[in-house]
């Protein structure tokens, strides 16, 4: 205990502050909601999702301590907690459940229903939560200084500078504001298209761009060196695969397509080939990622293990309080129970223990690995992967296979997938709580609460979107749930084009062989280039902002985190613009027409094409500049 006794937390674990109160947890469910919602969008969109602590954490000072007029420290931190949940539980849910839709569609079945995914979901989300008491004195406390938790340790620094003085709400509220609009005049209006697509016949292939802001975003906060590798495996893709496919494939039909590949389009090829090499690729790329991981996560099992007897000691101490750890076996014994039994969750004796085991496993592996790499290098991908590899495999040889068997091999990897998600969310937070102060079991609490009500939304953002576009459209291509889709057809019923999926793991050997980041690239090879395209853009504005040599340190630091502030409000902006465009498709207006016919304006009144979408783009980029140095420069001005 050398390092706790050492270690001075931000708020006295003597001193009692306003903490689990109704106004903090209103305001957590409803940016639980809201965050929630906007990476279920963007994960959907482009198979990646954005750390909501941070911008929660800002969203609640404004609220809380500029317009309630509040000041406890500790009750912000409870709204970030609760906050950051709904952004968890939908990156684990959205790389996965969507498959269940997809499945119904094309078997001709009813989709599964609002209560079996909010089950699902919340079934994963409490065992991840409940999972990391017995982890958190390991990892959070006792490894403090050797573990940095990055997400963790900066939304701390964000509360206690709030604490100092200042808020930096209005950046995001103002990105919020400004790519919730841009969204809706390019995608509701249609005033000018949010994809810039050029077919080069001559070449075989096609490039573009989709000019959208949460795009740009995910770009700038990923930074440049990642947001390059996915770019360098779009233009490996598009500029090189595709083209070897359309020169050499001539006027062949080829499985799985049904027409000449030279009557394809760059789109029509990417459609039927390069997703299965990409499949292959990311697959392959998770998995290596988890491999490399092995050593770090054996020796985390091995101290949770140890460590579990001593997180039952009691304490009075305010900031050692964790819940029961009878009352956690309890409620986890009862949600594996009720698993096995409730007709509503297709999940047997076998899956139970495959969950507990896997599950476990997983939490401690997630809740360890962010603690080095952070919460958006999580391979969270990889172990789902795996997951849905051995879940499929033990359910056919024991008999449970065909459209059953592929129901419940998704179905366990949602929950495992959530766990992980959850686990990884879970551990950030409590490492915020752990510098700042906070009563660990109110945020447990908190966290529980999120995920309550993240579970109850995500089903019906779910609904909502496949009713809008279905997945697997160029809407809403649902990458990561592809994958895990093609992965469970491909051990169940053997009917993937296997060649093509080895060429994809083949090329991601390649990468790692190279050293160079498999994930990011091998990402980049499954998206189209008009996603990747757009990422890197943002990618090089921060590394603009990081190599400016005319300012010092701190500016410059002042200005990147500007940046990432109002990136994180466009990310939620766009998707929440994204979620009112899918209500305004399915809402019927008297007739077959629905809300979304009657706002486009582009057949009825006006549209500036694709030089139209390139002015737009670039004030759009200009705002970026408008929001970080320049609103920089008339602050200090003042």
């Amino acid at each position: 205990m050398k390092e706790k006794s050492e270690f001075k937390q931000f708020v006295n674990a003597n001193k009692i502050l306003p903490e689990f109160t109704i106004t903090s947890v209103i305001v957590g469910i409803l940016l639980a909601i809201l965050f929630g919602a906007a990476n279920a969008y963007l994960g959907l969109r482009v198979g990646m999702t954005v750390s909501a602590s941070i911008p929660a954490a800002v969203i609640s000072m404004g609220i809380i301590r500029i317009i309630l007029r509040r000041e406890s420290i500790l009750e912000n931190n409870i709204v970030q907690t609760i906050g950051s949940a709904g952004e968890s539980i939908a990156s684990g849910a959205i790389f996965t459940l969507p498959a269940l839709f997809m499945w119904a569609r094309e078997w001709n079945e009813e989709s599964p229903s609002l209560l079996k995914i909010a089950l699902i979901t919340f079934c994963g989300a409490i065992l991840g939560i409940l999972f990391m008491i017995p982890l958190r004195k390991a990892l959070i406390v006792k490894e403090h200084g050797v573990l940095p938790y990055p997400e963790g340790t900066a939304c701390a620094e964000v509360l206690i500078a709030g604490e100092h003085g200042g808020s930096k709400s209005s950046i995001v509220f103002s990105g919020m504001g400004l790519s919730a609009l841009y969204k809706f005049i390019a995608d509701g209006l249609k005033i000018f298209p949010s994809e810039i697509h050029y077919e080069i016949s001559a070449y075989g292939s096609g490039l573009g761009l989709d000019v959208l802001p949460a795009l740009v975003s995910v770009g700038y906060i990923c930074g440049y060196r990642v947001s390059s590798l996915i770019f360098s495996g779009g233009l490996i893709s598009w500029l090189a695969i595709i083209p070897i496919i359309k020169l050499f494939g001539n006027n062949n039909i080829m499985f799985p397509a049904d027409v000449p590949i030279n009557m394809m389009d760059s789109f029509g090829i990417w459609t039927n080939y390069l997703r299965y090499i990409g499949a292959g690729a990311v697959a392959a790329g998770g998995i290596i990622s988890l491999i490399k991981s092995f050593p770090l996560i054996i020796d985390t099992f091995i101290k949770a293990l140890k460590n579990y007897n001593k997180n039952s000691v009691k304490t009075n101490l305010r900031t050692e309080q964790d819940i029961s750890m009878k009352l956690a076996l309890g409620i986890i014994i009862t949600v594996i129970i009720f698993m096995d039994i409730s007709p509503i969750i297709p999940v047997n004796f076998i899956s139970s223990v495959i969950i507990v085991i896997f599950g476990f496993f997983f939490s401690t592996v997630s809740a360890r690995l962010v603690g080095v790499i952070g919460s958006s290098n999580n391979p969270v991908s990889g172990m789902a992967i795996a997951t849905l590899i051995m879940s499929s495999l033990i359910l056919k040889i024991s008999g449970t296979t065909g459209n059953n068997g592929m129901i419940g091999a998704i179905v366990i990897g949602s929950i495992i997938c959530i766990i992980a998600a959850i686990s990884g969310d879970t551990s950030q937070d409590l490492k915020t709580g752990y510098i700042l102060g906070a009563t660990p079991k109110f945020q447990q609490y908190g966290e529980l609460i999120g995920a309550a009500v993240s579970s109850l939304t995500i089903g019906g953002i779910l609904y909502l979107l496949n009713a809008a576009w279905g997945y697997g459209s160029s809407e809403l291509p649902a990458p990561q749930a592809m994958l895990m889709k093609m992965v469970v057809e491909g051990v169940m019923n053997e009917n993937l084009p296997w060649n093509l999926v080895l060429i994809g793991v083949f090329i991601a050997i390649v990468i790692e062989v190279l050293r160079i980041p498999v994930l990011p690239f091998t990402v980049g090879i499954y998206l189209p280039v008009h996603l990747s395209a757009t990422i890197v853009i943002g990618g090089i504005i921060k590394a603009w902002f990081e190599n400016m040599k005319s300012i010092d340190d701190k500016k410059r630091g002042t200005i990147i985190e500007k940046g990432i502030l109002y990136s994180s409000g466009m990310i939620a902006g766009e998707g929440l613009i994204g979620i009112l465009l899918a209500v305004c498709a399915i809402i019927p207006m008297g007739t077959s027409l629905s809300i979304s016919d009657y706002i486009d304006l582009s057949d009825t009144v006006f549209s500036f094409g694709n030089i139209g979408a390139w002015i737009f783009f670039a004030l759009l980029i200009l705002s970026f500049l408008g929001f970080s140095v320049w609103h920089k420069d008339k602050e200090t001005s003042k």
